[in-house]
């Protein structure tokens, strides 16, 4: 069976709401990088050194990243030479295979990691303008909807509005934000919202943090305090560190997720604003470079577009035309 119709296969179990939205959300990247990339296959009819050129040219224009286009060139020229392939028509099946093991290292490395028994604790981090409150927001809401019991804790004491934010977030979810007044140690809100948490039995605890990167070193002190805080109340806490990333900055997100991965222990990336950038690919540079696992990812404005991030169905949403294509094709052949 040909990894196309195993990922459509895959992607038919799916809900077709899912499906979609992923489809939908990566529309500017599908038609700027796998329109391109069909371009190419159309002029070329031979995979040789000018192919492979072109293409590095197209993932770097992706934001894919120049180190990962490096290694994933190479990994597609010793495939093209351990399988003869010499078709580029053929050539993009492996594209697509190199891309999704690029995406998912290991099986469920992209879950977020919620306790059975007692309470999750999220640190959420990330700069101003990443869309980091409300990615708490929809955060909170997916959560509420699968019947968990949701706090949040207004960590985010210097910019301002920021503490308002969250509490609008909280009203339209419906659920609590436990906060001091703007300036406050954002450490001892967390300390507050864990009792709070605690209190009332609370499935989830999801802290919102600070994002000034003009005082690196202050914020980075901060963030160090409020684990500490999170640590010593809950041993096992924070069960998941998410970094908020705004997609539409492309390598600039690269950056950010290197400054921070030093500060603290990064366990996911939350990345936004998907659906409004041609330069998708960034997933990719992250997920290789960075080896940080994507958890979420921003597909629009609505509050269920907040998904959780699979690798085939990233893959799917590139690559749907040509893959509904390609089965198309293979039930036609009765493969």
């Amino acid at each position: 069976m040909s990894f196309f119709k195993n990922l459509k296969d895959k992607i038919t179990r799916q809900t077709d709401t899912v499906t979609e939205k992923f489809k939908q959300g990566l529309t500017k990247t599908r038609d700027s990088f796998a329109g391109k990339m069909n371009d190419l296959v159309k002029r070329y009819r031979k995979v040789d050194e000018e192919f492979f050129e072109e293409l590095e040219e197209i993932l770097i224009s992706a934001d894919v990243g120049v180190v990962t286009v490096m290694d994933l060139i190479e990994m597609l020229k010793d495939e093209a030479r351990t399988k003869n392939i010499q078709d580029t028509e053929e050539l993009k099946t492996v594209i697509s295979e190199k891309l999704a093991e690029l995406l998912e290292k290991e099986e469920g490395d992209a879950d977020l990691n919620i306790q059975k028994d007692g309470m999750t604790i999220i640190l959420v981090v990330g700069v101003n303008g990443v869309g980091k409150t409300t990615t708490i927001g929809k955060l909170a809401h997916k959560f509420k909807t699968e019947g968990k019991s949701v706090v949040l804790a207004a960590g985010d004491t210097f910019r301002a509005g920021a503490i308002e934010q969250l509490e609008v977030w909280g009203e339209r979810v419906g659920v609590d934000v436990i906060k001091h007044q703007e300036g406050s140690d954002p450490a001892a809100v967390i300390f507050d919202a864990i009792q709070s948490a605690r209190s009332k039995k609370a499935d989830i605890l999801i802290c919102d943090t600070a994002g000034r990167l003009q005082n690196k070193v202050n914020l980075m002190k901060e963030l160090e305090k409020v684990k500490k805080v999170i640590a010593r109340e809950v041993p096992s806490a924070p069960h998941e560190v998410l970094l908020v990333l705004d997609a539409t900055t492309g390598q600039n997100a690269m950056n950010q997720a290197k400054i921070f991965r030093e500060a603290t222990d990064v366990t996911g990336i939350a990345l936004t604003k998907l659906d409004g950038t041609a330069k998708g690919g960034i997933v990719l540079a992250i997920r290789h470079e960075l080896d940080i696992p994507v958890k979420l990812i921003g597909l629009g404005e609505q509050m269920e577009d907040l998904q959780p991030f699979d690798a085939g169905t990233f893959v799917y949403g590139l690559f749907s035309d040509m893959i509904e294509k390609n089965s198309e094709n293979n039930d036609e052949d009765g493969l």
